[in-house]
């Protein structure tokens, strides 16, 4: 049996940090591998050929040579899911569904696959698989019972590309002993944290770490949902680390009240854990207690965030605008808290109801869901919900404006001064090689900071620390991250872009001028169009063949138009010619993918990551 199993794109959103791995970390292409399909991949019986093709950092194979192909996905990739499983599925593949949103919603999956596995995998893949082999698969595989995560194996990790990722993931635990409105784990995974043993986790590092993986991400949902556990895996850790030269470097997701166990902060920092995400939503306590998150009140916020920043680890922060509470004058409540406590990863998104939660049924009942309207992606200036205490035009102005000001030059020093303030020793941990770690800084001053003119290399100095140089390089990501983020914002919302920032007009004039002798011969259309609630499009029309000289001369100019512009591309060939040109052109653009969209023939094929764009009328 040839299993293809395949991690469909993720829409471009602040957490790509595109910039961030294409500029300054020098062309990595995703932060991290998809860990369920490589768990997937180890459940299979082991006389199959498994094989494993990740979107994010490579291109699909259009006819790939395989019996099954498997297509998991969250909920920001279930419309590029459902367009892969539709386009391998009338290719005459047998396609099966999985992931967290088909787990979630696998209603939505009938007629679109042959078979969807819902819920955690470890027992029912192989009950699949088994079905399977005797020729008589269900339609639909639903775990109903709590897997014990004991059971759980290895994950193959090398299938997966890992040179293309800045991050490794790991999984500990899966479920969280809290009960926020807003949430769906406690609806995929329940309230009682379950955990693997410390064997295990020393095993996934040990394959980690022989395929070189350094920084690895524990992809848990609340690391220390239980603290016993946590605490043991933590000791593990620490004597792992000292065993092999404190070489792996760690990140995770936990609860703010990590702040209120200076035992457990320093278990993390000896264990060597760099930063953790903390869920902090709002700095309002009554607003959290109307969300279903009591445990964020015990204390004054501000003071936990900086003693976590004391015993030397990073803060990454989720916050959200919107709750029933919120009025404008909430944007600069938490413009004042991030600034205050130097958060420089701060992912605040409008409150969104996803399928299934409580919040969800509560505004259902109350007539305030938009049904319609996407619920994947709190952080591109929409939401789902009708907001109750200001409307929908002050809540996504307010929100634009809450980043343009954290984004701004001076918002990122004064962050970072603010956190380096309060900051302890980091973690004692081998870091990148001194050329390694020049060249990041090199690309940083060359591609960041000097492009943004005197201003920002005022900003950029004032808020190195050359007092601690030991936090240097903490200033150093912090920037890299800032700049990141706001590259993001200039080209999808809100924040005004660089002035050198390439126009529609300009790129269709470039491309007019590239692309002469096929437009001469009436082989290309060009036309841009401004649609009212969307990024300018310029529609690219190939009447003739894609051959390999065209193929070339696109791939460089959309590149260059992709890139320096906030224009998105729609590519219509009408004939493809050779499958292997549009594969080439597919692997030369896939890094702009969400902003890319090819149509084959009469009807759309979807063939790179984006979302659909609005009608696109030729001339």
């Amino acid at each position: 049996m040839r299993l293809l199993l395949v991690n469909p794109a993720l829409p471009e959103s602040f957490w790509s940090f595109r910039w961030a791995l294409e500029t300054a970390l020098g062309g990595k292409r995703a932060l991290n591998p998809p860990l369920g399909l490589a768990t997937l991949a180890a459940l299979c019986p082991p006389h199959w050929e498994v094989t494993i093709v990740d979107e994010n950092v490579e291109a699909l194979p259009l006819k790939p040579v395989a019996d099954l192909i498997g297509i998991g996905g969250m909920g920001v990739q279930a419309p590029r899911q459902k367009q892969l499983l539709r386009y391998y599925r009338e290719a005459g593949y047998r396609v099966v569904a999985g992931g967290s949103y088909a787990s979630l919603c696998p209603e939505e999956y009938a007629g679109l696959a042959d078979h969807v596995v819902a819920g955690e995998a470890e027992y029912i893949w192989p009950q699949f698989c088994a079905d399977l082999a005797r020729g008589a698969p269900q339609a639909l595989y639903r775990e109903t019972g709590n897997v014990a995560l004991e059971d759980s194996p290895v994950p193959r990790f090398d299938l997966l590309k890992l040179p293309a990722y800045s991050t490794a993931s790991l999984q500990l635990s899966r479920g969280c002993p809290f009960n926020c409105e807003f949430c769906d784990i406690i609806v995929m995974f329940g309230r009682k944290p379950r955990y693997k043993a410390p064997a295990q986790i020393e095993r996934e590092l040990d394959s980690l770490r022989q395929l070189g993986a350094r920084k690895v991400f524990f992809v848990d949902d609340n690391f220390i949902g239980n603290k016993a556990k946590a605490r043991e895996t933590l000791d593990v850790l620490a004597a792992y680390q000292d065993r092999h030269g404190r070489r792996m470097r760690f990140g995770t997701e936990a609860s703010l009240n990590l702040s209120q166990d200076p035992a457990l902060l320093a278990q993390f920092r000896a264990a060597g854990f760099e930063w953790a995400f903390l869920g902090l939503e709002t700095p309002d306590p009554q607003t959290l207690r109307e969300a279903g998150k009591p445990q964020n009140t015990a204390g004054d916020m501000l003071a936990a965030v900086r003693r976590i920043h004391a015993a030397g680890i990073d803060v990454l922060g989720g916050f959200i605008v919107g709750f029933d509470r919120d009025t404008p004058a909430v944007f600069e409540q938490q413009r004042r808290f991030i600034l205050d406590s130097g958060i420089m990863v701060a992912m605040v998104g409008l409150l969104t109801a996803l399928p299934k939660t409580p919040l969800y049924e509560r505004l259902r009942r109350e007539g305030r869901l938009v049904e319609e309207a996407a619920n994947s992606d709190n952080t591109r200036a929409r939401t789902n919900i009708v907001p109750k205490s200001m409307s929908l035009a002050q809540l996504t102005t307010g929100y634009q404006w809450l980043y343009a000001q954290l984004l701004a030059d001076r918002g990122i020093a004064e962050r970072i001064r603010n956190k380096l303030a309060h900051f302890g020793a980091p973690a004692q941990l081998v870091r990148e090689r001194p050329l390694e770690a020049a060249g990041i800084v090199w690309r940083l001053l060359t591609r960041g900071i000097a492009r943004g003119g005197f201003g920002r290399a005022w900003h950029f100095l004032r808020s190195l620390p050359l007092a601690r140089l030991r936090l240097l390089p903490l200033a150093v990501n912090d920037w890299i991250s800032g700049l990141a983020m706001r590259d993001y914002a200039e080209r999808h919302f809100g924040v005004p872009a660089r002035r050198s920032a390439m126009t529609p007009e300009r790129a269709l004039a470039r491309l007019r001028r590239s692309l002469q002798g096929w437009r001469s011969r009436g082989a290309v259309h060009l036309a841009l169009h401004r649609p009212a609630r969307a990024e300018p499009q310029i529609a690219v029309r190939i009447t003739g063949v894609l051959d390999r000289a065209l193929a070339r001369r696109l791939a460089r100019q959309l590149r260059a138009v992709l890139r320096r512009s906030r224009t998105r591309i729609v590519l219509a060939c009408e004939t493809l010619g050779e499958h292997a040109e549009l594969e080439r052109l597919t692997r030369a653009l896939g890094r702009h993918g969400d902003r890319l969209l090819i149509v084959v023939g009469e009807g759309l094929r979807e063939l790179l990551r984006c979302e659909p764009p609005s009608p696109v009328h030729q001339s």
